[in-house]
């Protein structure tokens, strides 16, 4: 009621969505890359075009975006998950970027053209993936989403992934994974120090 509702996809659909950028090719490995970013690291639009090769940096022995500027000027640290950082490796590797804007437009000869992307660009790679993935009406705020649903239901802590997402409110986080109160088994119910009951 007055709620926009989200669009998740299922672990399946996530893998098939992935399996559709055939990595034979230079914006393959691009767009594997991208839909890699996006499902795994929760970012939005905005953030993975404007991401620097510089950013990705080592720390705690994990890989991460360090120092991420998102929206209203809110600065965050982004863990990459090993497969992802496997798929921006192959990607730069194939592109031979040692610095700059990490994704970049390619032309129709296969080769990399200027330094950066558009919009429009990140749409294109999401719709055209989706669909030979079959999967209807999904957009690149749809795999943020499914991110932050997949950490939820792997065991990932609330907080933990606000902090991936770099949401203020706890609504907006809630609102991400899906979440509805439960009333009829309602969470406080069994604290272990009701009255009459050992531990």
């Amino acid at each position: 009621m007055g709620v926009r509702v989200g669009n998740w996809l299922t672990a399946e659909q996530d893998k098939r969505l992935l399996e559709s950028a055939r990595t034979d090719s230079l914006r393959g490995k691009r767009n594997r890359a991208m839909l890699s970013m996006l499902i795994g690291c929760g970012l939005r639009r905005a953030e993975l075009l404007g991401l620097n090769l510089q950013s990705i940096q080592l720390r705690e022995e994990h890989s991460v975006i360090a120092d991420l500027v998102s929206k209203a000027g809110h600065i965050r640290t982004v863990p990459i998950p090993q497969w992802v950082k496997k798929a921006v490796d192959a990607w730069t590797e194939a592109a031979q970027i040692t610095n700059g804007r990490l994704f970049r437009s390619i032309n129709k000869a296969g080769r990399i053209w200027g330094d950066g992307m558009t919009p429009k660009v990140l749409w294109e790679v999401v719709k055209d993936a989706a669909a030979r993935a079959g999967i209807e009406k999904l957009a690149p705020h749809n795999l943020r989403r499914t991110c932050a649903r997949l950490c939820h239901l792997a065991g990932g802590e609330l907080d933990q992934i606000q902090f991936l997402l770099g949401n203020v409110s706890i609504q907006t986080t809630e609102r991400y994974l899906g979440c509805k109160q439960k009333l009829r088994v309602a969470v406080n119910d069994k604290l272990g120090i009701e009255p009459g009951e050992t531990s």
